[in-house]
């Protein structure tokens, strides 16, 4: 893994939790033919949307915060250095207040991030409001110098000749900034993604920074993070595209299924892209891309979809029968189950303090009000049937579902003559409704306990409306002369028609094509290959022709010369590639375009810019060209993407860069001066 050339002081950067080989991985989809930038845009920074309002918002205290942060670092700099108390007393007093503003602000902050009505649909319909996650805040960073110099210094080339390539990355990296709540800006985010691929190839060494430093600020706590590591910036527009996602489900009109479906894959997309982060990412320098944090974001979102499934069963049960009542209820309880492993995940010590206290909240309510339903479901099944007892539904299917709704047998007399009884139902769907009202109550009073929530008048709506129903049905099955205390009911067990799935992050969905392409193949011309200058060879026909061997393409490897032959008088090499013919480009020409230039040369010859590339280890390259035939014709640039379900196991971005490798490389990605037995030619292979 990369490690930033950092003090020792400072904390690792951000990198990936690779294994200690250098994988290959498939780089991102390319489009085919001419690059004329991305037809992808971000929201204008000035619109007054809601949703932008307090992206701006936020923004601002994010400036704040980083400005205070500063002002605290000096303070506590200077009480360490200094002797004179009374300068320590100053310090001290001006600490208390820096801290104090640091606060307020985050205070605000929290209060921004609990605006979940923001994001919530403008239907009429009364659901539970979900819980968004805010986009994280990034400052702009001008890589123009950086990028022309090593243009320069690695590439040789005229710095000047990429200005557009330049200015288009910076563009796009400044649309990414604010993207529109939609696919449109799920598209930007991932392209954007995809493009810092080929950044890292093409500018990112394994043992060298480019001085760059890539600024986020935490997307609750708003305290800023700074690095140099790609993987930093890799890592936070991966957690934006997850946030984006809530953002989308949280907006979806869940009064319809259609609108339900929708949610459930949003989150189940934003669950595989937190997951995705935490499996292959490590050393993050912010507390929401940590681990704890991100383990339970992934939680939540599993939590979410788990609540869009209840809503899904309750809006397309055609029918009040007994088992699908039954099959509700065993539904609500695996959503209050599924809350209380978030609550759970949220009281550890390190995410305690960090998560809102309304996030919280909102979580503790939900699982106290799933549970409740869970109960309420019960008893109006057992309650329901009370006075008319249909045939059907005392077969064996009904009597197995009850058996199955318990986590324990209630106490009285077995559950296939309460099935029977009506007032032994009645007994039994009273307690459920007794439980289901001290959940309600309790739900209730968590809720009056968080201001913010208190604003939300649709979740007070929904805790109001669903508990004044249980009040009514138990008013409605209790009796003045019903003088037997109520049996405690026992929980019901959770189980559900459609177990969440964590979705990862496809990236080959969007293709891109490599913005700095005109540098040539990337499978030669990458920040790790390392080559000597441009050597130019005039070269004619001999009687015995050009004598040399060619193979490959994109750029054309001269796979060895004839001793003594035209080639070999002219200096070229066995190992040399092929750039330029003639003075015209020839990086990415294909082997036979190549061919028909040399076969096409006047008397006068012709004459070739050619390359060879120097490796750390020669003899490792020589062994990976000797036993690896195919790898003169493969072109990284250009490899096919996997399956999806392959895509979904691997990563798009090379994350280690390890020195060593082991096995068979891909010879032109780090060519040598090598020598191959002559007379036996290969694959792909032509002597001229």
């Amino acid at each position: 893994m990369r490690m930033a050339e950092e003090p020792a002081t400072r904390e690792p950067e951000m990198s990936d939790a690779g294994s200690d080989e250098e994988l290959e991985l498939p780089a991102p989809m390319m489009e085919q033919g001419s690059h004329d930038g991305s037809i992808r845009k971000g929201c204008d920074p000035c619109s007054q949307t809601q949703r932008s309002k307090l992206q701006h918002r936020r923004a601002r205290i994010n400036q704040q915060i980083n400005k205070e942060m500063r002002m605290r670092a000096g303070a506590e700099n200077l009480f360490r250095a200094t002797t004179n108390n009374k300068v320590k007393e100053t310090v001290a007093l001006e600490l208390s207040f820096v801290n104090s503003n640091l606060q307020l602000l985050k205070e605000e902050l929290e209060e921004l991030n609990s605006s979940m009505e923001v994001y919530q649909t403008e239907s009429e319909a009364i659901n539970v409001p979900m819980i968004p996650l805010g986009l994280k805040e990034t400052k702009e960073v001008d890589l123009t110098v950086p990028l022309k110099e090593y243009i320069c210094e690695h590439y040789r080339e005229d710095s000047s000749l990429f200005e557009k390539e330049i200015k288009e990355f910076m563009e796009l990296r400044q649309a990414m900034r604010t993207p529109s709540r939609n696919e449109a800006g799920l598209e930007l985010l991932v392209e954007y993604y995809n493009q810092l691929y080929y950044l890292d190839q093409r500018f990112f060494p394994p043992h060298r920074t480019l001085g760059v430093h890539f600024h986020w600020y935490d997307s609750l706590t708003g305290v800023p993070s700074c690095q140099r590591a790609l993987a930093f910036e890799k890592g936070s527009v991966l957690f934006n595209v997850g946030a984006l996602y809530t953002q989308i489900g949280a907006r979806q009109d869940r009064s319809a299924a259609t609108g339900i479906d929708r949610a459930i894959d949003a989150f189940q997309r934003a669950a595989g892209a937190f997951n995705f982060l935490k499996e292959n990412f490590s050393n993050a320098p912010s507390l929401d891309m940590s681990g704890p944090s991100l383990c339970m974001l992934v939680r939540l979102m599993i939590a979410q979809v788990q609540e869009c499934v209840f809503e899904r069963v309750t809006l397309t049960m055609q029918d009040t029968h007994f088992t699908s009542q039954l099959q509700v209820a065993q539904e609500a309880a695996r959503v209050s189950d599924v809350y209380s492993l978030v609550l759970q995940t949220m009281s550890q010590p390190l995410v305690k303090d960090y998560v809102p206290f309304s996030w919280a909240s909102m979580v503790q309510v939900k699982a106290e009000h799933f549970r409740a339903l869970s109960h309420y479901y019960a008893a109006v099944a057992l309650c329901d049937r009370t006075q008319s007892i249909d045939e059907e539904e005392c077969d064996e299917e009904g009597e197995k579902a009850l058996l199955q709704l318990h986590v324990s047998n209630p106490a009285g007399p077995p559950l296939s003559q309460v099935l029977r009884d009506p007032e032994e139902r009645r007994k039994l769907g009273k307690a459920h409704l007794r439980r289901a009202l001290i959940r309600h109550e309790e739900a209730m009073r968590v809720h009056g306990l968080c201001k913010i929530l208190r604003k939300m008048d649709i979740l007070q709506e929904v805790l109001s409306f669903v508990h004044k129903r249980s009040l009514d049905k138990y008013s409605e099955m209790d009796r003045e002369d019903d003088f037997d205390e109520t049996a405690e009911a026992p929980e019901i067990h959770s189980q559900t028609q459609q177990k969440p799935d964590i979705i990862p992050p496809n990236f080959s969905t969007v293709q891109v094509t490599d913005i700095f392409r005109r540098l040539g193949p990337l499978s030669v011309f990458c920040a790790r290959a390392r080559w000597g200058p441009v050597r130019l060879v005039c070269l004619q026909r001999g009687e015995g022709g050009l004598g040399l061997t060619l193979r490959g393409d994109s750029p054309v490897l001269v796979a060895g010369v004839v001793p003594g032959g035209c080639a070999e008088e002219a200096g070229l090499r066995e190992g040399d590639y092929i750039v330029a013919v003639d003075g015209e480009n020839r990086k990415w020409a294909k082997h036979g375009e190549v061919v028909h230039s040399l076969k096409s040369c006047s008397d006068r010859g012709v004459e070739l810019s050619v390359i060879t590339l120097h490796t750390h280890d020669t003899q490792v390259e020589r062994r990976s060209v000797m036993l690896s035939p195919r790898g003169d014709k493969e072109n990284a640039c250009q490899r096919p993407m996997g399956g999806a379900k392959a895509q979904s196991s691997v990563s798009l971005l090379n994350w280690n860069r390890k020195k060593n490798r082991e096995g068979g490389g891909v010879t032109k990605r780090l060519g040598s001066t090598f020598s191959l037995p002559f007379g036996n030619l290969g694959d792909g292979e032509s002597m001229y």
